[in-house]
């Protein structure tokens, strides 16, 4: 592709000619719009890179308030949270066992499905 370069000439009554080149090519100038998309443009993966890691937040680790590690069960077919709570704390009360092993699960109610994967409070695994 070729450039072509405009020069403008004015001619006077003398005999000499001047000659006007421009020096430069001219700035960029961007609209109040343009600016607008030139920013949004910019700034869009570092948007993105921040809700990515706000989002992933890092792999947390199940532990109790204690700071001791969890274990882990899976539910069997027809297992309910009382059941579990009796099996593994024969001695307490199931339904303050129940409520402790929604508080770690983050569990909203009660039920609950064969295969689920709990982790019990470290005062219950013990036992």
């Amino acid at each position: 592709m070729s450039t072509a370069v405009v020069a403008t000439t004015s001619v006077s009554n003398r005999s000499d000619v001047a000659v006007r080149v421009p020096s430069a090519a001219p700035r960029l100038r961007l609209t109040k719009r343009g600016r607008v998309v030139f920013t949004t443009l910019a700034s869009l993966p570092v948007v993105a890179a921040v809700m990515f890691f706000a989002l992933n937040g890092g792999g947390a680790t199940a532990t109790s308030s204690s700071g001791a590690a969890l274990e882990e069960i899976t539910l069997q077919a027809g297992q309910s949270l009382w059941q579990l709570a009796e099996d593994i704390a024969p001695h307490d009360d199931p339904r303050d066992v129940i409520s402790d092993i929604m508080a770690v699960n983050q569990l909203e109610s009660g039920s609950v499905q064969a295969g689920q994967r709990l982790m019990l409070p470290s005062e219950y695994s013990a036992e």
